[in-house]
C-alpha cells in the first residue's frame, strides 16, 4: 500500500488546468491558427504544398484530384479534418483572396461572391509555376530543418525556403486562442523593392520603407482612404484601414446617369456582396432616397460590375456619399500582424518582418551555397584524380590486371600497398608504391569506362575541373562575403519581379470623410395598421378613412402615428418593444405589410403584444398595468420615453403576466373583471401611481383558481356594456366599491 502512495502526485487542480490550457493555447497558436514570418504560412498550407511537391504535382505536370491531395496530406502530414486541409487548398488557388496564387485550381473553387468550392471529388489541383520555383526550389540542398511527421513514419520540412516575404505578399488570417492575426495583402514588385531597400541601408525607417511599399494591395482593387494613418499602422503592426469600392458615373440616353461599382472592398468577398444589394433595396424602401430606380448585379468572369440606374436630376455625389456611410461599400479592414517568430507569437511592423526575411534568406543561402561547396569539392577531388590517373593510365591498367580483387586494387592506388599485385617490372612495382589517390579518386577511377580516355573526353574532363574551381572560388566568395551573398539575394529578387511582378489594383489615397445629409422627411401623420397574424404597415390617413370599416375589421391594432415617429409595443412578458416607423412599409392598403418581429426586437415565438401606442402621444398620458394576479398600478407615459428599443416595462411576481396596458385619466372608474365572473367597479384615481420598475398594488381579491381577464374603463355619467359569456353587463350599473375588494359575481 505504502508503494503504492508513493506513486501518488499530489498537485493543486488550479495549477493543473493552468498548465493544461495554456499547452493547449500554445499548441493552438504554434501548430495551428498563426503563419510562421519566414515563410508567412500556417502548417495546414505547408503541408499540403510540400505534398504536391512530393506527389509530383508540378506546374508542368498534369491536374490531379484535390481527394487524392487532401487524403496524402492527412495521412502524412496533417492528421486533421479534411475539410480543414481542403479549405486552405482552396483559398490557395483563389485569385480574389490572393495576392498570388500558390495553387493552379481547375474546376469549381468558388467565386468572390461567396458560393463554395466545389467537393474536393470534383476538383483538381497543381502547384503554380510561381510557388515551385519561389518557395519550394531548393529542398533538395539542405536549405530548411525536417522533423518527424505526427507519427515519425515520414520527414516533413518545418519551413518551406520561400524567396520572398509571404506575409506581406499574401497576408494572413487566423484566430487562435486569445489572439488572432489579421495580415492585408501586398504588392510582390513594391515589396521586392522595400527588401532590396533593407539589404542596402539596414538602418533604414518605417517611413523610408513606405516609399516602395505605398500600403495594403488588395486583389480586389479598390480605395483605400486614410493614407496618413498608414506609416504609424506599419510601425506598430495594428490599426484599421479604411477601404472604399470603385465607382463611375456612365451617362446614359436622355441625360440619365447610372452608377457602376466595378471594385469592392477587400472585405465584401462572399456574402457581403449579396447584403450590399439587400441595403441598396432597403434604403429605397425605407425612402431614405428616392434617386435609385433599379438595381442589377451584372458581375462575370470578366469582373464586379454592380449597376445602380438613376433617375434624371439625382444628385450623383450625395448618393456615393449615402453608399459608403449607409452600406458596406466603405468598411474596415483590421490589421493586426500577428505571426510566429522564432517559436513565439509576436505583432510586427513592416521593418521587422522584412528583417526577420533578410535574416532567413541569408540563412537559406548560407545553407544552399554550403552544400553546392561541399558538392563541388567532391567534384573537383575527383575530375583531379582522373586527370592524374590519365596521365599515368598505363601503370594503372597494369595494376587492374595484376591484382587478384578490387581490394588489392584499391589499397594500391590509395595507400601504394603493391605485395599482392604482379607487375611487368620493378620500375612498375616502385612508381605504383608512389601512388597516393583519395578513397573517392580511387572509386572513380576504378568505375571509370574506356571511353573516358579518348582524346576529346579528357580535355572535356579538363574543361570540367576548371568550371569546377571556377564555381568553388564563387561559392567561397559568396559564403565569406556578406555583399556578395546580398548580391545573390538580390538578383533573385529581380528575376522573380521582373517574371510575377503586376502593377498596383488598389489606389492609396487621402479621401475627406464621407459626408451624407438625410433628406428630411415632411413630418405627416399616418395610421399604423397590424392584423392578428402580427404583418404590420403604415397609411396614409385619406386611404385609412376611404377604407375604415375594413381597415378597424381586419387589424387588431389601428393607431394613428407620425411618420418620424415610433410605436411602442407593450408584451406579456412586461416588456416595451420601439419600432421606427420608417422602418415600417408605407403604401397601399392592400399590401400584406411585413412581420413586426422583422422590424423590432419582439419575438412573437416568446411573447404576446397586449397593447400597441405611439410613442409620442404617450409622452402625455398615464398608463394603467394590470396583471393576471390582480395586481395594477399607474404609470407616467414620460418613464417610456427612452432611446432604448427594448426595456422592462414593469415587474412581475413569478409566474404572473401581463394581461394589458391602457391609457388613463383620473376621472374614469375602472372596472376589473375575472375569470370566474367577478366585477369591482372603484374610481381610477384610487390606483397610485408607480414607477415602471414597481409590482403596484392588489386591484381585486381573487378567489382560489380565479384570474383578472379584463379591465374596463369609462367615465361616471355615460352609460358602458360589456358581454361576459351570453349576458350583458352595463358596467355604470355596477356597484362603487373600494379597490382590492372581492367584487360582485355575475350570474349568467
Amino acid at each position: 500500500m505504502s508503494n503504492i502512495e508513493s506513486q501518488v502526485i499530489r498537485t493543486e487542480y488550479s495549477d493543473l488546468m493552468k498548465k493544461s490550457y495554456i499547452d493547449y493555447a500554445m499548441s493552438v497558436i504554434i501548430a495551428r491558427a498563426l503563419p510562421d514570418v519566414r515563410d508567412g504560412l500556417k502548417p495546414v498550407q505547408r503541408r499540403t504544398l510540400y505534398d504536391m511537391y512530393e506527389l509530383g504535382i508540378r506546374y508542368d505536370k498534369p491536374y490531379r484530384k484535390c481527394a487524392r491531395i487532401v487524403g496524402d496530406t492527412m495521412g502524412k502530414y496533417h492528421p486533421h479534418g479534411d475539410s480543414s486541409i481542403y479549405d486552405a487548398l482552396v483559398v490557395m488557388a483563389q485569385e480574389f483572396k490572393k495576392g498570388m496564387i500558390l495553387v493552379d485550381g481547375h474546376g469549381n473553387f468558388g467565386s468572390i461572391e461567396g458560393d463554395g468550392a466545389a467537393a474536393m471529388r470534383y476538383t483538381e489541383a497543381r502547384l503554380t509555376k510561381f510557388t515551385q520555383e519561389v518557395y519550394l526550389a531548393d529542398l533538395d540542398k539542405n536549405v530548411v530543418d525536417f522533423g518527424p511527421n505526427f507519427d515519425e513514419t515520414e520527414k516533413e520540412p518545418l519551413v518551406l525556403p520561400a524567396r520572398v516575404p509571404n506575409l506581406l505578399i499574401n497576408g494572413a488570417e487566423g484566430i487562435a486562442v486569445g489572439m488572432a492575426t489579421s495580415i492585408p495583402p501586398h504588392n510582390l514588385a513594391e515589396v521586392a523593392d522595400a527588401v532590396k531597400a533593407y539589404m542596402k541601408n539596414d538602418g533604414i525607417t518605417t517611413k523610408q520603407l513606405m516609399k516602395y511599399v505605398k500600403g495594403p494591395d488588395f486583389p480586389t482593387g479598390g480605395i483605400v482612404v486614410n493614407k496618413d494613418d498608414l506609416p504609424e499602422i506599419y510601425e506598430t503592426g495594428q490599426g484599421k484601414i479604411k477601404i472604399r469600392g470603385k465607382v463611375e458615373v456612365e451617362e446614359l440616353k436622355g441625360g440619365k446617369k447610372q452608377l457602376v461599382i466595378t471594385e469592392i472592398p477587400y472585405t465584401m468577398i462572399g456574402s457581403g456582396i449579396g447584403k450590399f444589394l439587400n441595403d441598396v433595396a432597403a434604403l429605397v424602401e425605407s425612402k431614405k432616397t428616392t434617386d435609385i430606380v433599379d438595381i442589377s448585379n451584372q458581375s462575370s468572369k470578366e469582373g464586379i460590375r454592380i449597376v445602380l440606374e438613376l433617375k434624371r436630376g439625382a444628385d450623383v455625389e450625395n448618393l456615393k456619399n449615402m453608399l459608403y456611410k449607409k452600406t458596406r461599400l466603405e468598411d474596415t479592414f483590421g490589421v493586426n500582424m500577428l505571426a510566429v517568430a522564432d517559436g513565439r507569437p509576436e505583432t510586427l511592423g513592416l521593418k521587422a518582418i522584412i528583417e526577420h526575411h533578410v535574416d532567413f534568406q541569408f540563412e537559406l543561402a548560407t545553407r544552399k551555397y554550403k552544400t553546392l561547396l561541399a558538392k563541388e569539392e567532391e567534384r573537383r577531388e575527383v575530375q583531379e584524380g582522373l586527370i592524374k590517373a590519365c596521365d599515368v593510365i598505363d601503370l594503372i591498367i597494369e595494376i587492374l590486371r595484376g591484382s587478384k580483387s578490387v581490394k588489392d586494387a584499391r589499397a594500391c592506388l590509395v595507400n601504394g600497398v603493391t605485395e599482392n599485385i604482379k607487375f611487368k617490372s620493378n620500375i612498375s612495382r616502385k612508381m605504383a608504391a608512389m601512388l597516393r589517390f583519395t578513397e573517392r579518386q580511387a572509386t572513380a577511377i576504378l568505375e571509370m569506362r574506356l571511353y573516358k580516355l579518348i582524346g576529346l573526353e579528357i580535355e572535356a574532363l579538363q574543361k570540367e575541373h576548371e568550371q569546377t574551381v571556377k564555381n568553388i572560388a564563387r561559392y567561397e566568395d559568396i559564403l565569406n562575403n556578406y555583399d556578395s551573398m546580398a548580391d545573390v539575394i538580390i538578383e533573385e529578387l529581380d528575376s522573380y519581379k521582373k517574371e510575377y511582378g503586376k502593377k498596383r489594383r488598389t489606389v492609396v489615397e487621402n479621401a475627406e470623410e464621407a459626408v451624407f445629409e438625410e433628406k428630411k422627411i415632411e413630418e405627416q401623420e399616418i395610421v399604423f395598421l397590424m392584423d392578428r397574424f402580427g404583418y404590420a404597415k403604415t397609411v396614409d390617413t385619406s386611404v385609412y378613412e376611404r377604407n375604415r370599416e375594413a381597415a378597424d375589421n381586419e387589424n387588431k391594432y389601428v393607431v394613428r402615428c407620425l411618420n418620424t415617429g415610433k410605436i411602442c409595443l407593450f408584451t406579456d412578458g412586461g416588456k416595451m418593444h420601439q419600432v421606427k416607423v420608417p422602418d415600417l412599409p408605407y403604401g397601399k392598403f392592400r399590401d400584406k405589410g411585413t412581420p413586426i418581429d422583422n422590424v423590432s426586437n419582439y419575438s412573437s415565438a416568446e411573447e404576446q403584444i397586449v397593447m400597441v401606442c405611439d410613442a409620442e402621444q404617450m409622452r402625455f398620458a398615464k398608463l394603467l398595468f394590470a396583471t393576471k394576479q390582480g395586481m395594477i398600478k399607474r404609470v407616467e407615459g414620460t418613464e417610456f420615453q427612452v432611446a432604448k428599443r427594448t426595456i422592462a416595462a414593469t415587474k412581475l411576481q413569478e409566474e404572473d403576466v401581463l394581461i394589458g396596458v391602457w391609457v388613463v385619466n383620473e376621472i374614469q372608474h375602472a372596472v376589473l373583471q375575472t375569470k370566474n365572473g367577478y366585477f369591482l367597479r372603484f374610481p381610477a384615481a384610487d390606483i397610485p401611481e408607480k414607477k415602471k420598475g414597481a409590482v403596484g398594488v392588489r386591484g381585486i381579491r381573487l378567489q382560489k383558481n380565479d384570474e383578472l381577464e379584463q379591465v374596463y374603463l369609462f367615465e361616471e355619467g355615460t352609460e358602458s356594456k360589456v358581454m361576459y359569456g351570453e349576458k350583458e353587463v352595463t358596467l355604470n350599473r355596477l356597484k362603487l366599491a373600494k379597490r382590492d375588494g372581492t367584487g360582485t359575481k355575475s350570474r349568467n
